[in-house]
């Protein structure tokens, strides 16, 4: 995490920029598009999607590294409020057929539920409005290439990116690469731990969480531990926490306890660990009545949504490292201010970690329907 020390020795890289002007990368060929204004005058800042089109937004070849993406998209068209989610994120690293990352665009950025949220942390930050930026770096020897689909029902007119990287002189040996992969369970099996990653074979390090939670009971949900089983670790983890208000940070579920007054819930956004989004209205449905913008509607189908609770925690000061193979699991358990119980809600979750290659596949991704709130 020492970035100021990493301009300090001249590497001999050369620095690339991908976006809607310049596909390739290429030196010396970005801002040439033609616009309104005239030549090398913005003109061609952004691509448009069809409903079920793949893009290939990056194609580069190694040895090389991304430092930095910035992309930005309508969270919203006249067919519904789940772009964020719609959208899917797809990258693969040197020779491998099936993703190192597939995960929703909004989620892998912290914005789960289809909604904007603002995030200021190290590795991800959301700016207003909309402005999606990850700096985790991910390094590649041969090739890399990125990808996004459109599996939302309807055409994206503007998707807005920038991917900057570097060519690097020499491939890297022993190289860790970049990985995400999202799950969800709604609802998640009563008294059964949640699963965020399991299968992963290798070596590296485990370095982020990412976790939508929507409550479909009552009373505080966070009580539930994250278990981290480590290589030779079967019916017990090796790494756990006291709770997952605890995880993420903080404590006392988020709340000032004060008898006699209703608690007020605290969200917060810090470099390593946050809880930007808490919801008791779902404000998706605002301003559509089946599936078309209704005007004299503010609410036309009703925004008395369930809790929502978004939250992060990045391991990059303190990463988990494994030898052999890692799961990582979560308890989905609650306190109504008597006892402990079991629950059985809607959790969304992003694993985020660096391993060797190859990979063992991700599981089929959940369609469209299952990735959709209900």
């Amino acid at each position: 995490m020492s970035t100021l020390d990493d301009v300090l020795h001249f590497k001999n890289e050369k620095s690339r920029t991908i976006s809607a002007e310049n596909k390739t990368g290429a030196p010396g060929q970005a801002a040439m598009a033609t616009g309104k204004l005239g030549p090398q005058r913005k003109g061609s800042a952004d691509i448009s999607l069809e409903e079920g089109e793949t893009v290939t937004l990056a194609d580069i070849d190694g040895p090389g590294e991304i430092r930095h993406m910035w992309f930005t998209v309508t969270d919203k068209t006249t067919m519904g409020s789940f772009v964020l989610r719609d959208l899917v994120l797809r990258m693969y690293w040197d020779d491998e057929e099936t993703p190192s990352v597939e995960v929703p665009l909004g989620d892998f950025f912290c914005n789960g539920f289809g909604t904007r949220c603002i995030v200021n942390s190290v590795p991800i930050v959301v700016n207003p409005i909309g402005g999606m930026n990850s700096y985790f770096k991910m390094p590649f020897n041969k090739h890399a290439k990125i990808t996004i689909t459109n599996e939302h029902p309807a055409f994206i007119k503007h998707f807005f990116y920038t991917i900057n990287y570097v060519e690097k002189p020499e491939p890297e040996d022993d190289l860790l690469y970049f990985h995400a992969y999202w799950n969800r369970e709604d609802p998640v099996k009563k008294g059964q731990d949640y699963t965020l990653i399991d299968g992963v074979k290798g070596k590296g390090y485990y370095v982020g969480t990412y976790m939508a939670l929507c409550a479909l009971q009552r009373y505080w949900w966070g009580e539930g531990e994250f278990k981290f089983y480590i290589d030779n670790d079967e019916q017990y983890p090796t790494v756990t926490s006291t709770g997952a208000e605890d995880y993420f940070g903080g404590a006392w579920a988020f709340q000032k306890q004060e008898y006699g007054h209703l608690p007020e819930t605290y969200t917060y956004s810090t470099p390593y660990q946050g809880y930007p989004f808490h919801e008791t209205q779902d404000h998706t449905r605002d301003m559509f009545s089946a599936g078309k913008p209704d005007p004299n509607s503010v609410h036309a189908c009703g925004n008395d949504g369930l809790p929502q609770h978004g939250l992060y925690r990045w391991h990059l000061p303190d990463p988990i490292a494994f030898s052999e193979s890692l799961k990582v699991t979560f308890q989905d358990i609650g306190n109504n201010d008597i006892t402990l119980y079991e629950r059985s809600d809607d959790v969304s979750t992003v694993a985020y970690w660096y391993q060797s290659e190859p990979h063992n596949p991700f599981r089929k991704f959940l369609s469209r329907e299952e990735r959709l709130p209900r």
